[in-house]
């Protein structure tokens, strides 16, 4: 897929674990599970070009992928910090750091919102390069729904991160 789209500067690995496969745009690196780089399964498939997805984006310096890439440091240490800060704003009754932890919940949810459409796109471009390539009509079919589905989980992790912010700001936001 790599070859057809004209990518000569991303390496393809793999990488250990179930569901662990991602391109790394500071490396340049397509990383696939055993599971998906072993397999010849409609789902292995849809897996890799939605990958392949994220390199085109990046490629193509698709905006949304950019801003995701920019916060991920800041959201990956307030998803460890949030709930910290709250039960340590609650103990002490400091509402400072309860608000901080409230804060630090709604970047999460921030991020997730974000990546629905970088998550999107990336299969819509793996729809587009598997119609283009030599998979049947079939398999594209097959790996359009298995999209699909994955699709639908981006949506229900932005509906539980909503919902409990919307929980913690009911909760604690207005103590003090």
């Amino acid at each position: 897929m790599m070859r057809e789209e004209g990518i000569e500067n991303v390496a393809v690995g793999q990488v250990p674990g179930e569901l662990t496969d991602h391109y790394d745009p500071k490396s340049l690196t397509l990383r696939l599970s055993a599971g998906t780089a072993d397999s010849d399964s409609i789902a292995a498939l849809a897996v890799a070009a939605h990958e392949m997805g994220h390199v085109l984006q990046h490629r193509d310096a698709y905006a949304p992928l950019s801003l995701r890439t920019l916060i991920a440091p800041t959201v990956q240490i307030g998803s460890s910090l949030a709930m910290p800060l709250l039960i340590l704003g609650l103990v002490l009754s400091y509402g400072p750091l309860v608000q901080a932890g409230i804060v630090l919940y709604a970047l999460i949810t921030l991020f997730t919102f974000i990546t629905l459409p970088v998550e999107f796109n990336a299969s819509r471009r793996a729809v587009a390069t598997l119609e283009s390539s030599c998979v049947s009509d079939t398999e594209v079919k097959g790996a359009k729904a298995v999209l699909r589905a994955a699709a639908l989980t981006y949506v229900a992790a932005l509906a539980v991160s909503l919902a409990s912010l919307l929980r913690i700001i009911l909760l604690f936001g207005n103590r003090n």
